[in-house]
């Protein structure tokens, strides 16, 4: 039997009519001869009412069989209620049950973490969850829609590589038939080619990376979305990722009001984020710490405190340019102006988030390129496709890449990253 569902985000157009919603329960309490019952259908919530000298009885000892998670078609009457978080509210006038649940294993309760995780598949229908899902989504569609309207071709690069864009000390290996082979880290040396055929490109894909980590900005897989820009410049490159931030943030104010108000975040400060963003030298970094209390060493890279600090100072992301060549990766181009910085950024968040984007000018002289791979001790053979783009045609270009699931940490307010993603990776952690 064919039936003619409406989703509960769009029950507003239906005021005064009779709908019929596909759905599961997620509440319900009763007074006396009227049961409430908190309905979820994937695309919001809504009240039904069920009045027994209303309904038929079948219909009103239906109602009162139905636990958490049950699953039903409800069909009634949407009735404006300025009461609920949507204005309306369903008065019941059928309800078809599907299936009962019995002993539902996340309750009202408080759950520890490792039991939530552990029971990740079902944790994510919870109205939090959901919204930091709904949030993630509207952030990818801001993504597309960005690079799209602007001209940038989306390139799918291998997961599968033979080697790294940064040292292979943090990469799962694998074995590729009789070759060795390592989960990608990073698309960005295919970006780079891609970009050089196709002018201005972006890969959005899952990387990998092997880190005996810990903490709460930190996952084994996650997604990456990663610019490359044929004739662009270091500072045309900043002006990109502020533009493109910017414009994530503002799609995310615009379209999940609802989803922050279920999280609690404070909207304020995320209407505070438009370009242009603050920027500060690694050096004027290096000095600001040290005047405010760290030690720190010229040629360190930052750590998590340091980032917070340097953060702190500032109400919108921050970027520090101009780290030291030592530091950063081998394709990073050095300053004309002064070839022990290279011409970087990393973008850190504010409110403690850490850093969400990391990008550079790359090095465009093949004779730099050889004795960076020297240096770095990179075997030219594995890398000589990559040595080609250098050869055969060779323009100033720039990229970068943003975390996902940072950034999301960061939108949502939220205290660790595993949240951020359906079904997270952590250090000990594979199942669900």
């Amino acid at each position: 039997m064919s039936r003619n569902l409406s989703m509960i985000r769009d029950i507003h157009q239906h005021k005064d009519g009779t709908v019929t919603i596909g759905c599961w329960l997620h509440n319900k309490r009763s007074s006396g001869k009227i049961q409430f019952l908190q309905l979820r259908d994937g695309s919001g919530f809504v009240q039904a009412v069920v009045v027994k000298s209303e309904v038929p009885e079948e219909v009103w000892e239906a109602a009162g069989k139905l636990t958490q998670e049950s699953s039903l078609y409800v069909t009634g009457t949407v009735r404006e209620d300025t009461r609920s978080k949507s204005g309306y509210e369903l008065t019941v006038t059928g309800i078809e049950i599907i299936q009962i649940t019995a002993d539902y294993p996340i309750t009202p309760k408080e759950h520890g973490v490792d039991y939530l995780m552990d029971h990740r598949h079902l944790w994510i229908r919870s109205p939090r969850q959901r919204a930091i899902l709904v949030v993630r989504a509207q952030i990818i569609r801001a993504i597309q829609q960005f690079f799209d309207e602007r001209g940038f071709h989306l390139i799918d690069p291998p997961i599968l590589t033979p080697s790294s864009c940064e040292g292979t000390t943090n990469l799962f290996h694998t074995k590729y038939f009789d070759e060795d082979a390592y989960l990608t880290q990073s698309g960005q040396l295919y970006m780079e080619a891609a970009a050089m055929a196709l002018g201005r490109v972006y890969s959005f894909g899952p990387t990998f990376r092997a880190e005996k980590s810990k903490t709460r900005r930190h996952l084994i897989e996650f997604w990456m979305i990663e610019p490359e820009m044929a004739f662009v410049t270091h500072e045309e490159n900043l002006e990109v990722q502020e533009q493109f931030v910017s414009h994530i943030i503002r799609s995310v104010l615009d379209n999940c009001r609802a989803e922050l108000e279920v999280l609690e975040r404070d909207t304020s400060k995320l209407e505070k984020i438009q370009a242009p963003f603050p920027r500060i030298t690694y050096d004027e970094a290096v000095q600001f710490l040290k005047d405010n209390g760290h030690e720190f060493e010229w040629g360190e890279d930052f750590g998590a405190p340091h980032e917070t600090a340097i953060a702190a100072s500032h109400d919108k992301p921050v970027f520090i340019t101009h780290y030291p060549t030592e530091i950063k990766a081998f394709y990073m181009k050095p300053d004309p102006q002064r070839p022990e910085v290279v011409l970087c950024a990393d973008m850190i968040a504010p409110e403690g988030y850490g850093e969400i984007i990391g990008g550079s000018q790359r090095i465009d002289d093949p004779e730099l390129m050889e004795e960076r791979f020297l240096q770095h001790e990179l075997s030219k053979e594995a890398y000589q496709w990559y040595m080609d783009l250098r050869k055969y045609g060779t323009v100033p270009h720039s990229g970068f890449g943003l975390g996902l699931e940072r950034t999301v940490a960061w939108i949502c307010g939220l205290d660790h990253v595993r949240e951020t993603i359906p079904f997270p990776r952590l250090l000990y952690r594979l199942y669900p």
